[in-house]
């Protein structure tokens, strides 16, 4: 990282601020001061960032927030009512955060995977999400693993899209990070993580881990609309040859 700004490390601080607490793992978030300067260049200091925030224009799941570091991850919806732009952050198949732009429709919702289902006092069942969201009285046949549809408004399940093979799902873990694909196979070790075989669109298929795993759509239709490649990791040489394409189309 330092050597990709060229910067001494005791200008870190200010280049890389530190997440603050909240629904994410500081090393799978991204600050929303780095959303504004560095990614939408909306500000060019750290004044300026403050400055936009303090007038409650930025919203995050259709919350206002006005945290410098509030930490924003997967599958978070970025809004600005100000210029009526919508972002999703997703990863790109380099295993990067990509804002992605949203509908106003798609940007009413966002698909949150479930962490555990358990029950409180009184027998009141609900399941805790991977945003750190808890729902009470969700529908009996979502268990953990899958993923349900939440509405952003009302913060109610809409739909839920069950762990099976056969459904489309996105790497959000690994060196596999960013892949879209459809699950093939689950293969279960006692003892050890259970690993599913993913296979994208152009037939390669590959391993990961269970917990590296987020189901996205039913069948082969994603729920959410997916970044510039699909989630389809070339190759360098493909890479080079779509690059050098690129270069010929545009002298021709």
């Amino acid at each position: 990282m330092l050597q990709a700004t060229g910067c001494s490390t005791s200008l870190v601080v200010h280049l890389l601020p530190k997440p603050s607490s909240g629904p994410h793992k500081s090393r799978e978030c991204l600050p929303l001061m780095l959303i504004l300067r560095n990614r939408l260049k909306y500000a060019l200091t750290y004044r300026e960032v403050i400055a936009i925030l303090m007038q409650r224009h930025i919203l995050v799941d259709g919350k206002v927030r006005t945290d410098k570091t509030y930490p924003t991850g997967f599958m978070d919806v970025v809004s600005i009512p100000k210029t009526n732009e919508n972002f999703r952050l997703l990863y790109d198949t380099k295993g990067r955060f990509r804002l992605h732009s949203l509908r106003d429709e798609e940007a009413k919702f966002k698909l949150c995977k479930v962490r555990s289902v358990q029950f409180g006092q009184k027998g009141i069942p609900y399941l805790n999400t991977y945003d750190g969201r808890t729902i009470r009285y969700p529908d009996p046949l979502i268990k953990a693993n899958d993923t349900i549809k939440l509405d952003l408004e009302t913060n109610k399940i809409t739909d839920f899209i069950k762990f099976d093979v056969g459904n489309v799902v996105m790497v959000t873990g690994g060196r596999n990070r960013g892949r879209v694909g459809v699950i093939k196979n689950r293969e279960k070790h006692k003892g050890s993580f259970e690993t599913i075989h993913v296979q994208d669109a152009t037939g390669h298929e590959f391993a990961t881990r269970m917990g590296n795993v987020f189901t996205i759509g039913k069948g082969t239709k994603p729920w959410v609309s997916l970044p510039k490649g699909k989630g389809i990791k070339l190759s360098i040489i493909e890479e080079a040859r779509k690059r050098l394409a690129a270069q010929a189309s545009a002298t021709a």
